[in-house]
This record gives structure tokens, sequence and C-alpha cells, in this order.
């Protein structure tokens, strides 16, 4: 996409996501299309080994908003987000989850609060700027969640959520929801640093984010669980061994280098 800058960025890690991706990509660009934004769809395959790039292939010749990534090896949803929101084009760049979990109309909770530039101020009314970082959340009152999660999930996330807020990330009640918008000066600045490859990078993203002093902000969002989530039990466990990785990483000074 070389015709100026879009407004924004919505980027898809996607692993055999062959039976979802396509509804996803439907109900984004139907979104996007139903807005003045320049815009642009990224999927980034992280060596997909199904039909995922095969679906997204034949949706690119239904919008010209849609660019694929197609790595040919795995590598974790880390890697991929990581990829996609240094080499998105827009002023804004959001990682969503290619289930759609959050739909994307959620994005219009997290719209206003987002710095905009002047220029951008008119896509979005009612504005109120102050934040580079706006994540969506199902930690808060506002959030609703259908579909919940077995309750092993629920009870794991709690209790990793409390270890998270107390090492790196204090205040912040969902750390790990795949809803989260930034501004492109932002996304310039963390993700080249990131280093987690796994699930422990959104962790880190928003641990950056703080670190170089980047306004952060937790809005409820609506939520839909899949049955078909890929997260699996020991995920936790190796998302918690990232946690305790990241705090050595800032207190040893790594992300300075």
């Amino acid at each position: 996409m070389n015709q100026g800058i879009p407004f924004i960025s919505i980027v898809i890690p996607a692993y055999n996501e062959e039976r979802r991706i396509g509804k996803t990509l439907q109900a984004i660009d139907a979104y996007l299309a139903k807005k003045s934004w320049t815009s642009e769809i990224l999927v980034v395959s992280d060596g997909s080994s199904d039909g995922t790039v095969n679906i997204v292939e034949g949706y690119q010749k239904l919008t010209k908003r849609l660019r694929l990534i197609a790595n040919k090896e795995n590598h974790g949803k880390g890697y991929v987000v990581r990829q996609g929101m240094t080499e998105a084009y827009g002023s804004l760049r959001l990682f969503t989850d290619a289930d759609n979990a959050t739909p994307i109309e959620e994005l219009e909770k997290l719209l206003p609060w987002i710095n905009l530039t002047q220029e951008n101020k008119s896509n979005v009314s009612d504005n109120q700027g102050g934040y580079d970082v706006v994540i969506g959340s199902i930690g808060l009152k506002q959030s609703a969640v259908e579909k919940k999660e077995p309750i092993f999930r629920v009870l794991a996330g709690k209790g990793a959520n409390v270890l998270i807020q107390f090492l790196i990330l204090p205040g912040i009640h969902d750390t790990q929801r795949g809803f989260k918008l930034f501004t492109a000066p932002a996304a310039e600045k963390i993700f080249p640093l990131s280093r987690i490859d796994k699930w422990g990078f959104d962790m880190e993203a928003l641990a950056l984010a703080l670190k170089f002093k980047f306004k952060v902000k937790e809005v409820g969002i609506r939520w839909i669980h899949d049955a078909e989530s890929k997260v699996k039990a020991s995920a936790y466990f190796k998302t918690l061994i990232e946690l305790f990785k990241i705090r050595l990483w800032l207190w040893m000074g790594i992300y300075n280098k």
C-alpha cells in the first residue's frame, strides 16, 4: 500500500485458522467499508499448514485493503504480531485475534482515548486523546463476557494477573486480551525491541510502553469465548516463565541495548 498513510491498520496473527479467518475478514472488511477512513488489514500467517493462506489470498481478490505476510515457519504469536505491527503502515495500529472474539465494532470504545494527529482528529468525533496505547479488557466492570471460559482458565488467569500486576504492570487488570490499539510512534518504538515470541508478548509490549513513558488506557470491551481457542492450560505456565524473564530483562537493562 503506497497511496499515503492509512488512518488505521488492523493486524491479524493467524496460525491454521482456515475455519475462522474467512468469517473474521468478512466482518472486519464490512466494518471498515462503512467508514470514511483509509485503512488496511494485514494478516500474518505463522507458518500455517492448512488452507489459511489460500483463503486469505482469495479474499485479496475481493478487497484492496487486505495484505498478507505468509511465513513459511511457525514462530509463535508474539513473533507474528511484532512482524505485523512493525510492517503495518497505519497512523493507528490495532492487533486483534483471528477468531474475532472481540468484535471489531469494539474499536469504537478504544478510539475516543487514543492520541490522534491533527489531520486525523476528524475521523473520530468524540476523541479525547491523551493515550498512546489503549487496550481492550475483560477485567473491568464495564466489560461484557459472553460464553465464559472454563473455570480452570478463569482461575488461572486471575492468579496470573496478580503476579503480573505485582511484578511489571501495576493497575492493569487484563493484559492478555488480543485487542490492543497503538499509535504509530508507540508501535515503532515498542515492537522492534520486544523479544518474546510466544504468549507473553502482550505483557512485554505493555511493560515496554510504561518503560518508555507511553500512556496506557485500559477499556472494558465485549468478548466472546471461542470453544476452539488454541490457548491450552500449559500456556499459562509458559507465560509465567516469560513474565519472570521480562522482569529480569527490565532489571538488567536489556531493552536499553
